[in-house]
């Protein structure tokens, strides 16, 4: 019986651990890149626009994301909704 217990427990602590992971697209592109972030103002970006919330992007977020090759899920907006700043 106190076999059973541990392999219940093993495979409960696998799927937890399993369903907390990134995607194999995800994973590719934290794998090329050595760090989470590719500079402060990106980390800046990302955090005030996590999903569930509308994006708030500038013309100069824009510039920087070409000019410091971030990465990662895009965020899109349309022509209209670059704040212009």
């Amino acid at each position: 019986m106190q076999r059973k217990h541990w392999h219940l427990l093993v495979l409960g602590a696998s799927l937890l651990t399993l369903g907390g992971c990134a995607s194999s697209e995800e994973w590719d592109v934290w794998k090329s890149n050595s760090s989470h972030f590719a500079s402060g103002e990106h980390f800046s970006f990302s955090m005030k626009n996590r999903e569930g919330k509308a994006a708030t992007v500038t013309r100069e977020d824009i510039a920087l994301a070409r000019q410091q090759n971030w990465f990662g899920r895009p965020v899109t907006v349309s022509q209209e909704q670059i704040l212009e700043r």
